[in-house]
């Protein structure tokens, strides 16, 4: 199966019995995880990539949601993944994605949990700003909008506004819900960060690594990728860490009677 390289709309296929839901980051769509759903899907794997709710749309849908919506189609996705009667289910996210991926690890079942460019802290000081200041400026459209590689902008649909009350939301859901249930992670982790993110504060990664609870994790830093790793130049070797340690925790559990 070969799956559209550039569309913000959901993308699954039924594969073998070890199951990836992928999670996309804020203001974003399944496009930015396509390359990486495809790799999976040529392995054999059942993947799932939802489309989280109010995204692949316009702001001002977007401005009608918030985390807990966001939070919502995750939940949702991760039940239907449930019932395809799978051995195995793991849960991956970019960004935002990241962030609601450790959530979901920490209320339910998964077999483990792998972060890319979660956010703690955030790079835009305005963001801090924002619970305050969307009731008077409800959307913002950056007037030099910084230009990724040009591969990078080709295989992404972008919102061209950013709605602030979004924003708002987001910093509530680390603050009041991320942060407080960190600990409860203890399924194996795999904490992927980019050292020169543009968006997302390196030292979250660190943050996040030294606040689960997890026996098995690691924390990998990637030197030449920009936020949007699962589109940069290291996804490949983005890809085929995230399969080993599939692999290797697969094995793990194949030799632990224990497991549910």
């Amino acid at each position: 199966m070969k799956i559209v390289r550039r569309s913000p709309e959901p993308f699954f296929y039924s594969g073998g019995k070890t199951g990836i839901l992928l999670i996309h980051g804020f203001m974003s769509n399944p496009s930015e995880l396509r390359p990486m759903g495809q790799y999976f899907i040529d392995k054999g794997y059942t993947v799932y990539a939802p489309l989280l709710a109010g995204h692949g749309k316009t702001a001002e849908v977007m401005a009608e949601t918030d985390w807990e919506d966001w939070w919502k189609t995750v939940d949702d996705a991760y039940d239907y993944l449930n019932k395809e009667n799978l051995d195995h289910i793991y849960v991956a996210g970019l960004s935002m994605g990241g962030a609601l991926s450790l959530y979901l690890a920490s209320q339910k079942q998964v077999d483990g949990v792998i972060s890319m460019c979660a956010p703690i802290w955030i790079q835009h000081w305005g963001d801090m700003l924002a619970s305050f200041i969307y009731h008077f400026y409800p959307f913002y459209k950056p007037k030099n909008r910084r230009k990724r590689d040009p591969e990078i902008e080709a295989m992404m649909v972008k919102m061209d506004r950013t709605p602030i009350k979004c924003v708002a939301s987001l910093r509530k859901f680390i603050r009041s819900a991320l942060r407080p249930n960190l600990s409860k992670v203890n399924v194996p982790a795999l904490i992927i960060q980019s050292r020169h993110d543009e968006t997302v504060k390196p030292e979250s990664a660190n943050y996040i690594y030294n606040h689960i609870s997890s026996e098995k994790k690691s924390l990998s830093w990637y030197e030449k990728s920009c936020h949007i790793i699962t589109l940069d130049k290291e996804r490949g070797k983005l890809f085929q860490e995230v399969e080993q340690f599939i692999v290797n925790n697969n094995q793990n559990l194949s030799k632990n009677p224990n497991h549910v």
